[in-house]
């Protein structure tokens, strides 16, 4: 895949070239899979639970859909401005930066766990709103306890990705792994938000080599220097992520304005799809981390065949991912529901869902490298236009406007996603060209 066409102009694809390439990558993706895999099989597991509680009726799916839509939005924002400390983390790893690192880590405990105090009241305070989104109030009625346990959780929530952010900095995604297994094993209802901090505390402190990043950990070490650096960073990628989110969010809650059936439907077809989007997420999480390290050591021929890999792989991954939602799609939903009519619609939207399956890595992919180079003023205008500007508008014209229904609102992430994916390689092509530049002519200072 030509991404960075000015730079290997004239070199074809070789598995050799990148074969060490989609190992580092791996490595450190597939520890992110299995974190991925813990959570995603907890909300399949729970979905299936709900829909089969149903039965043929539709309404406790619909809750959970309503529920988890509603609380996701601001859920993500947060989770957002969080994942701002790894690309620095990563950076001043590569440079042996131990005291800046340290900084930047205990600074982020004490303001994430601020932030997830006021996202929780926030949260919390949206919930008179819920009646007003134009869904049915029996699954209002019953999305509202299910949202108020999630609202709960954010504070523990952003204290474990505090310290899950900085050790994918620092390379080491396998932590986080067996946390969140250890966290999953002793689940009852969500009380893993409270056992994956704690245990990924006691991680810190039980190792020296980590515990040294908590020495002298106070409150009054607080500094705004050092919280200015991590919104700098997050704050950008929060807003790209809670545009993108909006997108899916948006068209969740444009299925309530059909039915009950189509809000089940929706929330069997968007669980389908986060079990493949785990897996982008995770080679996305892996590309910030070697992106960042290369990036660290101004190594720009490292850090282009690692993002060209990380190509590669989500493309081959979605490619299948999509072969499977097409051919399974009257299957997998008898899993969740014996409503024929939800079992009709969510066979039609798993097929709009495979659509999208290769922007929607690429574009994830792309993100990932930005971080990864810290580039990331330029991911929140793209957002906008993708996913307000085209997505939204694009998906209620075919569901609305042209009567495709919601099938035709799943049609928009097509170009939402598409445009994305777009215009951020364009934008990496010009940041890796600048980066090659400026690596060169640093080269010709030194040599002169």
């Amino acid at each position: 895949m030509a991404i960075f066409a000015p730079q290997y102009p004239n070199r074809m694809y070789s598995f050799a070239t990148y074969k060490e390439q989609y190992k580092a990558n791996l490595r450190l993706a597939l520890p992110v899979v299995l974190t991925q895999l813990g959570q995603i099989l907890t909300q399949v597991a729970d979905n299936l639970m709900v829909g089969r509680y149903g039965g043929s009726d539709p309404t406790p799916l619909a809750a959970v859909s309503f529920g988890g839509a509603v609380f996701f939005i601001l859920f993500i924002a947060a989770i957002g401005i969080a994942l701002g400390m790894t690309p620095l983390v990563g950076e001043l790893y590569a440079q042996g930066d131990r005291e800046k690192s340290s900084g930047l880590l205990q600074n982020g405990i004490l303001f994430y766990g601020l932030l997830g105090v006021a996202m929780a009241a926030v949260q919390y305070a949206v919930i008179p709103l819920m009646y007003h989104l134009g869904q049915p109030a029996e699954v209002v009625d019953m999305a509202i306890p299910y949202y108020r346990m999630l609202v709960w959780s954010m504070p523990f929530i952003m204290l474990f990705f505090t310290f899950k952010q900085f050790l994918e900095g620092v390379g080491n995604t396998k932590v986080e792994m067996f946390v969140t297994i250890a966290a999953n094993l002793a689940n009852i209802g969500f009380n893993w938000v409270f056992i994956a901090p704690m245990l990924m505390i006691g991680y810190f402190y039980s190792r020296s080599k980590y515990r040294v990043y908590l020495e002298g950990f106070s409150p009054r070490n607080y500094s705004w220097a050092s919280v200015r650096q991590l919104l700098h960073m997050g704050l950008p990628i929060s807003m790209q992520m809670f545009l993108e989110a909006s997108a899916f969010v948006g068209t969740g809650i444009m299925m309530g304005w059909f039915n009950k059936e189509t809000m089940s439907a929706n929330q069997i077809a968007t669980t389908i799809g986060n079990c493949a989007f785990m897996i982008v997420m995770s080679i996305g999480a892996a590309t910030t981390i070697r992106v960042s390290h290369c990036y660290g050591a101004r190594d720009i021929g490292q850090l282009s065949l690692a993002a060209k890999a990380s190509y590669h792989l989500v493309l081959a991954w979605n490619a299948l991912a999509a072969l499977v939602f097409i051919t399974m799609r009257n299957v997998i939903p008898t899993f969740f529901t014996t409503n024929a009519e939800v079992i009709a619609i969510a066979s039609n939207l798993m097929v709009f869902a495979a659509l999208y399956q290769l922007s929607d890595g690429i574009q994830n992919v792309s993100v990932g490298i930005l971080r990864g180079i810290q580039d990331v003023k330029i991911i929140m205008p793209i957002a906008f236009v993708s996913y307000w500007l085209l997505n939204l508008p694009a998906g209620y014209l075919f569901g609305f406007t042209m009567g495709m229904g919601p099938s035709g609102l799943f049609l928009g992430f097509s170009f939402g996603l598409s445009a994305a994916a777009v215009m951020m390689i364009v934008r990496i092509r010009r940041s890796i060209s600048r980066l090659h530049a400026n690596g060169n002519s640093q080269s010709t200072i030194r040599n002169s």
